[in-house]
């Protein structure tokens, strides 16, 4: 298995490009089996569950290209309805293909998906919803399948916003006969990308980035050039990672918006942040100051993907911190590989107690999920000494290259292939 080898306590400079969001990216490349045709789809990242979704649209019978950052899918020879539980296994993100193969196909075969395991996350809202679309769901073990002769619109009320949830009604909303209402809906700005998508291909969506979506259903869709918006939870990401290191950076392609209350709790730790249109400054030249409380939340809070990277930044800040988690009960998986380098943290059910330390130090350490295995490289970059990240493609699946993008900052890190045994 491949790893990262970092040498830490190099403050990070210079300028990088972010890429394009991975979380905006899956979805709209589902949504494009809704129009016949071919769809070019720019600013792609490269990064395993991009390389699964292809996998799964050519599973389809769709033809597809990924050339430097642009996917072409070409769905005119899509023929199933069939995901392959292989596929889906590997990546939750296949269940955004539930709505488009509904709508297109009037039936969908597919499994519980896979994807990182960091606490409870059903389909229930997701099957609900189709359900008042009209569809008929029939699970059998690990089987689901959903048909539906005719979708037509429905009052749709989320029990929680949650986005995987809300772009999956909207996708087998823009096909339904009639209006849909989708109440308590999530606002991520990546569904307010997918919103622009399907309205680009000819679909009546307003609401987007409100609690309230309003989709009038049409006949047909046409497929579309699109530019996916960047990655809010990479460019989070560096600028933690730029405090942590007493750097100063700055990140081009960039939506300030996006990082709102990331941008504030940073500001409230001491860091400088300049923003000019799509670029931003990122330093932090003296110890980060302690943060009172945090709690992630749906957007536009805290986001629950910055919560392993910003406490680094609190494991070295000058005080007490309070870290509260309210998204995902098996998000905390990455404070024991915190403490094996030297933070000193405290769990009392879904709150974290950090108490700043004056370094950490390297270790061997495994990432055991994404966005936990980004806050460890963090944490490496911080360290004195050398650490080793294990498990590393719980990384690939978001960070497109992230030994390149640091390395580039001044980073001191480096993937590791091992040679295969004769």
């Amino acid at each position: 298995m491949e790893k990262l080898v970092i040498e830490g306590g190099r403050p990070l400079s210079g300028a990088i490009k972010i890429h394009g969001a991975k979380n905006a990216a899956l979805p709209i490349m589902a949504a494009c089996m809704m129009a016949e045709g071919t769809a070019m789809i720019r600013n792609v990242p490269d990064l395993s569950d991009i390389e699964v979704m292809l996998d799964i649209l050519k599973a389809l019978g769709c033809r597809t290209d990924y050339h430097q950052d642009t996917v072409t899918i070409n769905t005119s020879t899509a023929h199933s309805h069939h995901i392959p539980e292989s596929l889906m296994s590997q990546m939750r993100s296949s269940i955004f293909l539930m709505g488009p193969l509904l709508a297109r196909f009037g039936k969908v075969q597919v499994y519980q998906p896979g994807g990182c395991a960091i606490g409870e996350r059903k389909i229930d809202l997701h099957l609900s919803g189709l359900t008042a679309l009209g569809a008929q769901i029939e699970e059998a073990g690990n089987t689901i399948v959903c048909t539906a002769k005719e979708l037509r619109g429905a009052e749709i009320v989320l029990d929680f916003p949650s986005v995987g949830a809300t772009e999956n009604i909207m996708m087998a909303a823009t096909m339904a006969k009639g209006l849909t209402t989708i109440s308590n809906a999530a606002r991520e700005p990546e569904i307010q990308d997918l919103q622009n998508f399907l309205n680009a291909m000819g679909a009546n969506i307003i609401g987007a980035g409100t609690d309230t979506i309003t989709i009038e259903g049409v006949t047909e869709l046409t497929p579309c050039t699109y530019r996916i918006i960047p990655d809010r939870i990479v460019a989070g990401t560096m600028m933690i990672a730029a405090a942590v290191t007493r750097g100063n950076i700055t990140l081009e392609n960039v939506c300030p918006a996006h990082l709102t209350s990331a941008i504030h709790v940073l500001k409230r730790a001491g860091v400088q942040i300049a923003i000019n249109g799509d670029i931003m400054n990122v330093s932090c030249l003296t110890r980060p100051r302690a943060v009172e409380r945090i709690v992630t939340s749906p957007h536009p809070s805290f986001p629950t993907d910055l919560q392993s990277q910003i406490m680094v930044l609190l494991s070295l800040a000058d005080g007490l911190s309070i870290l509260k988690e309210t998204v995902f009960e098996g998000r905390f998986k990455h404070v024991d590989e915190l403490s094996r380098m030297g933070a000193d943290i405290r769990l009392d059910l879904n709150s974290a107690f950090v108490k700043g330390v004056p370094r950490l130090y390297g270790a061997t350490v495994e990432a055991t999920d994404l966005r936990a295995g980004a806050a460890l490289v963090i944490a490496g970059l911080a360290a004195q000494g050398t650490t080793v990240i294990e498990q590393i493609h719980h990384i690939d699946r978001g960070y497109d290259r992230i030994e390149q993008m640091l390395s580039r900052l001044g980073a001191s890190i480096h993937r590791v292939t091992p040679v295969p045994s004769e």
